[in-house]
């Protein structure tokens, strides 16, 4: 009995000095590195030549929706293995892709560095490498994502803006840079602007009547029909009866989301000025605020001509995704 007291007693003391090497292991992991929506692929340069690495580039360098030119979802760096060493393993994102292998799939959260969402795919044959590929692709997309809407989220905590007088007005508090200032605001309408180089990126935030988006068949046409009028009532161009319209040459993408645990639908598409030669990408999210009796929209658009505009818009999906309401 003695002994067994004690064989009890050293195996829970080595289970606790287990669990303090794993905490240690994790504090001591060096930052990640990575400009956002950066993915790296490791994979022998054979294979990122031949088919697999055709299937890597048609899922992960698939063109964004709702841009109005072609960008991909990331920007993906090539590594052959051995090269995959030190500073190149402190990516954020990355997908190791090895042949020769028992066929898996495994994913690798912190592994070499702090955030890091990383995937192990390996398989014994191209077809098999393929098939996990494509099988996981919306999957591994959508975890990768996240990962980079969190990093932005955090990058831009560390010099907020003021959401207070937003907060008042409508009852909402968000994450959003000390860039931002507020171009309008009243009882039911915010519009918050932030200069860049060779334009502004733009955010609105208002509200709808809880069964304004009921009917599945005209739910488009109604959004077309909301975001026209907001435009006209509030987003004037830069000459007279000129101002924001839905781009007519192009039906919006319409999509089921959420944001903070709240049903939402997401429209993706192209804005212009009617009246006048401007436009650009537009992300619109209608939240369904029950508590509140309310859709809650909240809309990022951008205006930047001739330069990528991804990166921009994702900067405003972080900023939509971090609502939270009163």
């Amino acid at each position: 009995m003695r002994k067994h007291l004690v064989f009890v007693a050293f195996l829970f003391l080595a289970l606790i000095s287990c669990e303090e090497t794993k905490e240690q292991k994790q504090a001591m992991l060096p930052a990640s590195s990575g400009n956002i929506n950066n993915l790296q692929v490791i994979i022998d340069d054979i294979l990122w030549e031949g088919e697999v690495g055709e299937a890597i580039r048609k899922n992960f360098a698939a063109t964004v929706d709702g841009l109005p030119q072609e960008e991909p979802l990331f920007s993906i760096n090539q590594l052959p293995p051995n090269s995959f060493d030190g500073f190149t393993q402190k990516n954020r994102l990355f997908i190791y892709v090895k042949k020769g292998e028992e066929k898996q799939f495994k994913y690798a959260i912190d592994y070499y560095a702090k955030p890091q969402n990383g995937i192990f795919i390996s398989a014994n044959s191209n077809e098999d490498l393929i098939q996990l590929i494509d099988e996981k692709a919306n999957e591994m997309i959508q975890s990768f994502h996240k990962t980079e809407i969190k990093e932005k989220q955090r990058r831009m905590s560390l010099s907020l803006f003021d959401s207070k007088p937003v907060k008042d007005s409508l009852g909402v508090s968000f994450i959003a840079p000390s860039v931002y200032r507020i171009g309008k605001l009243t009882n039911n309408f915010a519009w918050l602007r932030k200069d860049i180089r060779s334009g502004d990126l733009n955010l609105l935030i208002y509200e709808m009547p809880l069964n304004y988006f009921q009917n599945d068949s005209t739910r488009i046409k109604d959004i077309i029909k909301m975001r026209d009028s907001i435009g006209k009532t509030h987003i004037p161009g830069p000459v007279d009866n000129s101002y924001m319209i839905t781009e007519k040459a192009y039906s919006p993408y319409l999509f089921e989301s959420e944001v903070n645990g709240k049903f939402a639908y997401q429209t993706k598409g192209t804005w212009e000025v009617y009246n006048f030669f401007m436009a650009g990408p537009f992300v619109n999210y209608i939240i369904r605020d029950e508590q509140n009796n309310r859709n809650l929209v909240v809309e990022g658009f951008t205006f930047a001509p001739s330069i990528d505009k991804r990166d921009y818009q994702f900067e405003l999906e972080a900023i939509i995704q971090s609502f939270k309401f009163e």
